[in-house]
């Protein structure tokens, strides 16, 4: 796979556009902010916001488009939402029904995007403090795992919380802590660490979404909040229709991680 960690997001997207990329992001333009994405009719659009404001921590939002908009206007320049990501998961009643690299032909005018905050943002803060990030070591997407923790519901939207997570020493876990709660809009610190079964998981060598990867000799299991956890939450509350990204296949923004700090 080529290394895009040098390529710029603008560069990215166009490959992405062309059909060249189809795959996770993960490590791609280093230094620039992800993002996640939930897509839904208007008359979903005012819960849905109400509940990511119920849930910041799990659904940071970056940027709400207009009604009907495929315009990104503030984290990209001359981005379209409909075709910038490298695939796209589509639900109908909560049930997902296709993946797929384009949305263009499935867009209605009374649809509202939500950009959400990704913890591959915080990623190279993480590798630039000497935190070893192993997904990205390995070449494969992040784990990702449904929890049995509550998301606090609003309106018609309610679920369960879904987390990533990252093997980390654990001499290094306060220092992964503190450089991650740096930066909020993408998740910020880590909601839980150690135990995975505290949490409702039974085997981290099991992820719901994304990949496995290996533990090393001191190391422990680490979980950040997910922006996964709309397509949790579209499951469980079953609108009409959801478009999101597909796990690991995020939105590159043009804006720095740095400037999503604190």
């Amino acid at each position: 796979m080529t290394d895009y960690s040098r390529y710029s997001p603008k560069e990215v997207r166009k490959l992405i556009r062309d059909g060249e990329i189809t795959y996770h992001t993960s490590g791609m333009c280093d230094g620039y902010a992800q993002a996640n994405l939930c897509i839904l009719p208007f008359s979903d659009a005012y819960d849905f916001l109400l509940f990511t404001q119920r849930n910041p921590k799990s659904c940071p939002i970056l940027e709400v488009g207009d009604v009907g908009s495929r315009l990104i206007k503030t984290m990209a320049d001359n981005a379209d939402v409909a075709k910038d990501i490298p695939k796209y998961r589509v639900y109908k009643n909560g049930v997902l029904t296709e993946e797929r690299t384009d949305i263009a032909d499935l867009w209605q005018d009374d649809f509202v995007y939500f950009l959400i905050g990704c913890s591959f943002s915080f990623e190279s803060e993480l590798l630039a403090s000497d935190i070893p990030v192993r997904h990205i070591e390995k070449g494969c997407n992040v784990p990702m795992f449904l929890t049995n923790i509550d998301c606090e519901p609003a309106g018609k939207f309610h679920g369960k919380l879904v987390v990533s997570m990252r093997p980390i020493p654990s001499s290094l876990v306060a220092k992964a802590s503190a450089v991650t709660a740096q930066m909020p809009r993408v998740h910020g610190a880590p909601i839980h660490v150690g135990n995975p079964e505290a949490i409702g998981i039974k085997d981290v060598m099991k992820p719901d979404f994304g990949d496995p990867v290996p533990f090393y000799d001191g190391e422990i299991p680490v979980f950040w909040c997910c922006g996964v956890t709309p397509q949790s939450v579209v499951m469980s509350s079953k609108p009409s229709i959801a478009i999101t990204h597909a796990p690991g296949h995020m939105f590159i923004t043009d804006v720095k991680n740095t400037s999503l700090k604190y």
